[in-house]
Formats: C-alpha cells, structure tokens, sequence
C-alpha cells in the first residue's frame, strides 16, 4: 500500500509539471483551478490511492433582476466565476454558474450578456428553462435568486416591489415538478409583504428547500473585536446606519438580530414597532424610550472618537445635517432595541448594547473593506457557497424571515403617520448558529487596501496575493 501511494504520488506530479507546461493555454481562473486540483491530488496520493474520477462540481443557476455594475448580481457572481479572498487566503468557488436568468436588460448598463459570453453561461428566457437548462426536469445543483436593482414600481408604503415572491414561486415550481428540491440562497430580505414570506417559508418547509437568506454586513470585520458573551442578557441595543429608509434599515435589521439572537434563551419574537422622525426622535430619547448613550456609544466605535451632539451630526467633507428616523423595537422578552439613520454614509455600520450588571455598554463598528460595500460579498459568497455545498444554511433563515417582518411592520408605521404598532404575527423563535466561520476578519485588506483601484468589470484581485 506504501508503495502504491508513492507510484501514485509520483505520478500525480508529473501531471502537476504537464499543467504547469501548459499554463501558456490557460487563463488564470482555468489556472488556479488546475493547479489547485493538482496540489490536492498529490497530498492525498502520499497517504491512500486516488480515485479516478473526481466529484462533480456543483452546477449553479442564477436568477437575477439585472447585471450593472456593482449592482448586487456583480458583486457575487463575480466570487463564483473568479477566485476571491477571503480572511486573506486566495479562495475558489468549487463551482460553476451554468445558466442565467435576466429580468432587465437595462440599455447602455447591461453586463449580462457579455459575462455571460466570456464565461460560456446560457441565458435562458424564463426561470423554469434556466433550472431545467432546457430540459424538463431541474438540471441544476443549487439556485442564486437575486432580487435588488432594477427598475420596479414603489407601493405607497414606499417599499420598491422586487419580485422576490414571483422568483420563489416559480423557482418552487420547478422543484415541485421535479420532485426534488436543491440548496436556494434569496438576497436580502424575502420580499416586501410579511404575508408573502410566511408563505415562502411555508413552502421551504413542505419541498424540504435547504434555505438561506440575508444580508452582507453581518459577516463584515467588526471593528473593534466583538464576541457576544455566552448567555448574555441585553437589555437595550442600538445598530446604526447611514442609508436610505427601508432598503438601509434592512441590514440594520440583519446587523441587530445577528447579535441579539444569541442572547440567553434565543429569539422569540418581536411584539411591537414604531418608526418616528425629527423632532421626535430627539423627544423620544429624552423620554427613555430609546437610548441615546448607546447611539453615541455605536458612533464612537464607528468614527474612532466622540463625534459630538447626534442632534447636530454631519458626515466628514459634508456640511449637511441630513434627516433622521429609528424604528422602535419592544421584544416579547422585554429586551428594547432601535436602528437608528444618522447622516448620509451608505458604508456606516456600528452596534452598541447594554448587557445586565454591566454600566459600561459594548460597541463595535461593521468595517465593509475597500471599495464601498462591494466587498462585503466576499464574505456573503463565501456563506452562499457553503450553504450550496454542504446543503445547510450557515445561519438560521428564520433570522431574514423575523426581520422581513420587522420591516414591513416599520413600513406599516411609517405610512400611518408613524404609529404604535403591536405586532403579534412576529412570533418567531428560533436559535442562534455560531457562524463565526463565515465572517471576514480582515487579513483580506492587508491585501486589498483603501489604495487599491477597484476594477470596473470582474474582480481579478487575487493576483495581488501568493497563489
């Protein structure tokens, strides 16, 4: 046996010489495969013969609402037709995109079809034939739905109306058909009507659809170092951001609960949500029904030092004191918490809370890397492909279903003149998943620096790190 795993080592290194000969006729993301492949055949041939035929690669469809640059079908696609970094290791999908779904094709803007071009994926006119690759039963291994950008109506709620719902349905549709279901990942929140995500959930369930949802910027570099402690019991939290209502609000949401959940005894629900703006917002501080030392406490982590009164925050190079809102949140365990929008950052993420016995709060700031949000999804790709291989969610998508509700409740108040809402329908339980493994702990950015240009097409940066 010794010997033949030495014959078979010896072997698998000379292919190693014949690909690295080869590499004229290769691209660099046909090259770190080959090689990567290469290296790991000859690890295991110095302890066991190699099998003759390695295991497929899973086969991926994405089902997206358009392909621009920098909208959210580029900044994760790209981590599954390129190798990436993550945590600072140079890190390779294991999988290939095999078919495309394209709601829009915005005129002047589209990526798509010159993506799909150079890396040899089939655009499909409806969703059914990109899972079924234009056959009549799923061909596929896993599914990408991709609901955000694009040009779709806004209700008078002020919520934009993906179709989110309509991808699910019709995604659902094609396993239920197939009698079989395969790993699916939702961007972001389910859709915009709780009604609608209950009924998706239900639908998971029945098909037995390993699913996942949610947002990037749970998985960013917490700045400073933050680790909840084991049965912690908060009493009060604050998650902050700088974007726009509703479409912002929602990773606060996900920033919030993917702390909070882990709280002692878990989640269980949210029983009431009230939005306020202006002049209330100040009002209601100094009434006690939202803490403002844990806003400032979450500011002061984000911006490294004490930025003054909220009251009269301005962002950095921005004279403008730009409107405020937070949504107001009474958990069904008596644990209160507020997302609160101060300033105009798109990349500004800090948390604060207060634990029980302790005066002194905690805080970090969510850091999202180099190039605005895009490389948030390095991380968030690192989880989807996770999630498609091992065909577990790396985090509970309860947690996207309990904040879709959150929102679309905040939305509620905020078209009724900001009313209390009681919120019964949000009794949702669940338990929390270490997913540690699946954040970004900044080695990547001694690599990709705040000095390094972004690239306008596909990321290629891991040319810059030691293959």
């Amino acid at each position: 046996m010794i010997l033949a795993g030495f014959s078979e080592a010896t072997n698998t290194c000379h292919r190693i010489n014949k690909r690295m000969n080869d590499f004229h006729r290769l691209n660099r993301r046909q090259w770190f495969g080959a090689t990567a492949s290469a290296v790991s055949l000859a690890a295991l041939g110095r302890v066991r013969q190699v099998s003759a035929a390695a295991p497929a690669r899973p086969r991926v469809a994405a089902v997206i609402t358009e392909f621009t640059y920098r909208s959210h079908a580029h900044v994760i696609l790209e981590n599954f037709l390129e190798p990436y970094l993550f945590n600072g290791k140079v890190t390779e999908s294991g999988m290939d995109v095999v078919s495309l779904y394209v709601d829009q094709f915005p005129e002047g803007r589209d990526m798509a079809r010159d993506i799909a071009k150079q890396y040899g994926i089939e655009i499909f006119p409806t969703i059914a034939a990109a899972l079924q690759r234009g056959g009549n039963d799923l061909a596929v291994d896993a599914v990408l739905s991709i609901g955000e950008h694009g040009k779709y109506p806004v209700n008078d709620h002020g919520q934009m109306m993906y179709p989110r719902k309509r991808f699910f349905d019709e995604i659902a549709a094609v396993f239920r058909q197939s009698g079989r279901s395969v790993p699916l990942f939702n961007d972001k929140h389910l859709t915009y009507r709780w009604d609608w995500s209950v009924e998706m959930m239900q639908v998971a369930r029945e098909l037995k659809i390993p699913f996942m949802a949610g947002s990037s910027v749970p998985l960013a570099q917490r700045r400073p170092p933050f680790e909840l402690p084991e049965q912690a019991v908060i009493e009060e939290a604050v998650s902050i951001h700088g974007g726009g209502m509703e479409s912002y609000d929602f990773h606060a949401l996900e920033v919030l609960q993917s702390i909070v959940e882990a709280r002692r005894g878990g989640e269980t629900g949210v029983s009431e949500i009230q939005v306020l703006e202006g002049d209330a917002v100040w009002k209601a501080a100094d009434e006690g029904r939202w803490s403002y030392p844990l806003a400032a406490a979450a500011m002061r982590a984000v911006e490294g030092k004490d930025v003054g009164p909220l009251q009269n925050y301005t962002e950095p190079g921005d004279s403008k004191v730009h409107p405020i809102h937070v949504i107001l949140i009474k958990y069904r365990d008596g644990m209160k918490a507020t997302i609160v929008r101060i300033g105009s950052s798109a990349t500004r993420w800090g948390f604060a809370c207060r634990l029980a016995g302790q005066p002194e709060p905690m805080a970090t700031s969510f850091y999202v890397g180099p190039w605005q949000n895009r490389n948030l999804f390095k991380a968030l790709s690192h989880a989807i492909q996770s999630h498609f291989r091992e065909g577990r969610a790396p985090y509970p998508v309860e947690r996207t279903h309990l904040v879709t509700g959150m929102l679309a409740a905040a939305m509620d108040s905020h078209f009724e003149q900001n009313k209390l809402l009681a919120t019964p329908q949000l009794d949702v339980a669940y338990k929390p998943i270490d997913y540690r493994a699946m954040r970004e702990m900044g080695d990547s950015w001694k690599i990709i620096t705040e000095g390094t240009p972004e690239p306008k097409g596909m990321d290629s940066s891991r040319s810059r790190a030691k293959l």
